[in-house]
């Protein structure tokens, strides 16, 4: 039966991959990125890696988006403190996630796009760069990639996993297919117990509670001083919503601004930043459309009688918060399972969620325990969390520190899974 599911999966996939390339194409218009190194999708990769790599441990890391790039920081930091031949093998499947990851690689390192998961392109993508170990980071499971890894003894883990109830339940209708990509890692390292009994009803055997990694990211002195800098120059009460995100065609943006109270932007500075580059100028044009008056990160600074700055920059979320008062985090309002609220807090940025926060259960329910972190059940609620810092000075102070305490009461999760991925390097190259 689990054969026949992996063959019906495969079947599937290879009718989906020209509508997939197709998209990258259509993508790339917006973010050029997409259209480079297509035939690195299909695992073609030209010119084998430099024979003088031989005898240095090969480490394969597959982060496949912005969030789990930068997740990825601290993790190799503290891999390479502890084994610093080691040569990294970095793969994305996302725009964001690759350009942001080009600040990981030292000399020698590598950085290519995982193919789409067919037998015969995984097999390509290992045979052509033989990594010793291969680690997925937090949700990525793929079927045909952990079955041709385990087919070639790639040793294939799981860092920093998460797995919602949600997630759970739906690999769980297809419960085959979830054995034969789950049963053929190697092992896990699971944020939370809760995510480790999921992980383990799913087929991994070897599944161990180490922490999160998001963490253990340390704020950038730069990003924190650009940000203090911008603040300076707006004499006014700043809110922020952050990684903002849209969702079968509603977007937080505007549910947030459908709600928002009167008269507020006549007291502080709205700043948005979208999750997604490419929702950039539908996001301005929805603040255009509501007659606000918006500056683009991009054109210029916030000026006097700027409303809304709009942040479409990349790699500078820390500067945001740092200039913030208080954040709304998104992917919360709508059914996403929200964004990452601990690099808000890591700026000592307090901050409001939604309902839906199933990517960081645990987080949410300790941050609110801290007094860092306000749960809304709507877009009206989550603008009386973020006012109610605004009018209460005291509170506001007290709610920054304690999202500076949170922050630093949750680190160590990247040095031990360093250590624990560590244990299956090979010992005669390590």
């Amino acid at each position: 039966m689990a054969q026949f599911a992996l063959r019906l999966y495969t079947l599937a996939w290879r009718f989906i991959v020209p509508l997939a390339v197709l998209r990258l194409i259509w993508r790339s218009r917006r973010e050029p990125l997409y259209r480079g190194h297509l035939a690195e999708r299909l695992g073609w990769y030209g010119r084998k890696p430099d024979a003088k790599r031989d005898g240095l441990p090969v480490l394969w890391l597959h982060a496949v988006s912005l969030g789990e790039t930068r997740a990825a920081q601290p993790l190799l930091d503290a891999l390479r403190a502890q084994h610093p031949r080691l040569r990294l093998l970095l793969t994305h499947m996302t725009a964001t996630g690759r350009e942001a990851g080009v600040a990981l690689l030292r000399e020698g390192d590598a950085q290519v796009w995982l193919p789409y998961d067919l037998p015969g392109p995984m097999r390509r993508f290992l045979l052509h760069f033989r990594p010793d170990l291969g680690v997925l980071m937090e949700t990525e499971v793929w079927p045909n990639l952990a079955q041709v890894c385990a087919g070639l003894n790639t040793p294939l883990l799981l860092a920093n996993a998460r797995l919602s109830a949600r997630s759970a339940a739906r690999w769980a209708a297809w419960a085959s297919l979830a054995r034969s990509a789950f049963g053929s890692l190697t092992a896990a390292a699971a944020q939370t117990r809760s995510d480790a009994d999921r992980l383990r009803k799913l087929g991994i055997a070897d599944v161990s509670v180490l922490g999160n990694i998001k963490f253990d990211r340390v704020p950038n002195p730069r990003l924190r001083e650009l940000g203090l800098q911008w603040k300076m120059l707006v004499n006014r009460p700043i809110l922020l919503l952050a990684s903002t995100r849209e969702h079968q065609g509603l977007a937080e943006e505007e549910l947030l601004l459908d709600a928002m109270p009167a008269g507020l932007l006549q007291r502080a500075l709205l700043v948005v930043v979208p999750r997604h580059p490419q929702r950039m100028d539908a996001v301005h044009a929805l603040l255009l459309a509501r007659g606000l008056r918006v500056v683009r990160r991009s054109e210029a600074l916030p000026r006097a009688d700027t409303q809304v700055w709009l942040g479409d920059s990349l790699g500078e979320m820390p500067a945001y918060y740092a200039m913030a008062d208080a954040a709304f985090v998104g992917g919360s309002l709508l059914p996403l399972g929200g964004q990452n609220l601990i690099e808000a807090c890591a700026e000592g940025c307090p901050v409001v969620m939604g309902p839906h926060t199933f990517n960081f259960t645990q987080a949410v329910e300790q941050g609110v325990a801290a007094g860092a972190v306000a749960q809304a059940r709507d877009a009206s609620a989550a603008w009386s969390g973020l006012t109610a810092w605004l009018a209460d000075a005291r509170g506001l102070g007290a709610a920054r520190e304690a999202a500076l305490q949170f922050s630093a009461a949750h680190r160590g999760a990247a040095e031990a899974q360093a250590a624990w991925i560590g244990r299956y390097l090979p010992a005669r190259r390590a």
